[in-house]
């Protein structure tokens, strides 16, 4: 659906993107992921065609973006940050617009501008002029004009930014049900909200690519220790045994005392065995209050950090 081929972007002697490749596969959910000045938003204006690449090709639903823009650019739909949006416009005059400007039939218009409103769950506000409307709706109305002309690419960048946790769950939810019909490229910060909508992801940093994965394989490679973490009541401080009596036990660590004398610690296994069961076990023996007992799983968040700390160096 989407290749990047050894892409580089170059602005003067400044490197924006350097020698990037990978491929996104039709109907894939896409993270893309980096720090600030990073190069995504380089890399998806190349996607789109709105800048061109110093060297090496895009390559979008089988068309050169240089050689036949148009074709490649029919292809995708295009939700930048900020909402952008002609605000003295009602809801549906908008679309309407950007229908016409992206060549929807005049016989067509009407049906599928009204089909765009009901997936994006406008109905209820299509007569508004949009400067009356919340930033939740804008982001909306923002994104049913990047559906108009049933492009097979939806490319959103920050599509939940500025929004309260009701409206990022909404949006959230609708993207998901967008990727059952459209191949979607994110950009987010929120990489909770990348690991729960995406497919794959890709991390650049400095204009390099760092990694191209899924978030479960991400979080998995950097997962290195079997740690889990126990939240006791233990006034003669018997845990300091329980290393004799667990084989498997690499270290058990104090990381904080708490006001009600409950005591906080990591406990890291050997190898990959799951000690919650034993533990459990063997400290209701010796009389330990259990409090809380939950294994520590890496998230996407640390896969990033621990890949971007790794790429500086």
């Amino acid at each position: 659906m989407i290749e990047v081929k050894n892409v580089t972007k170059k602005y003067g002697n400044i490197v924006a993107v350097d020698n990037i490749s990978f491929s996104i596969n039709e109907g894939e959910i896409i993270g893309l992921l980096g720090p600030n000045g990073a190069g995504k938003s380089t890399t998806m204006n190349m996607i789109t065609g709105y800048i061109e690449p110093t060297s090496g090709e895009i390559i979008v639903g089988g068309y050169n973006i240089e050689k036949k823009p148009k074709k490649a650019k029919k292809q995708i739909g295009y939700m930048p940050e900020g909402v952008p949006l002609y605000t003295d416009l009602t809801v549906k005059e908008f679309i309407t617009y950007m229908a016409e400007i992206k060549g929807v039939e005049r016989k067509e218009r009407k049906q599928k501008v009204s089909k765009i409103i009901e997936q994006t769950g406008l109905k209820d506000v299509e007569k508004k002029l949009i400067k009356k409307l919340s930033r939740g709706y804008k982001q909306r109305v923002s994104m049913a004009g990047a559906l108009v002309g049933d492009p097979k690419i939806l490319i959103l960048d920050e599509p939940t930014v500025g929004l309260d946790p009701m409206q990022i769950t909404e949006i959230r939810s609708l993207i998901k049900e967008l990727g059952k019909e459209h191949t979607v490229i994110l950009s987010s910060h929120i990489l909770s909200e990348v690991s729960q909508i995406c497919d794959k992801v890709i991390i650049i940093n400095k204009g390099k690519l760092i990694a191209i994965d899924t978030p479960e394989n991400l979080e998995n490679k950097v997962n290195k220790n079997n740690c889990i973490y126990i939240t006791i009541e233990d006034p003669d401080g018997k845990i300091e045994n329980i290393k004799d009596k667990i084989k498997g036990i690499k270290k058990i660590e104090l990381l904080h005392q708490n006001e009600d004398k409950t005591k906080e610690y990591i406990v890291e296994a050997d190898g990959m065995q799951d000690l919650r069961k034993i533990l459990f076990t063997e400290l209701a023996k010796e009389n330990i209050t259990i409090f809380e007992m939950k294994k520590a799983d890496s998230t996407l968040e640390d896969a990033f950090l621990k890949l971007i700390e790794g790429g500086e160096k």
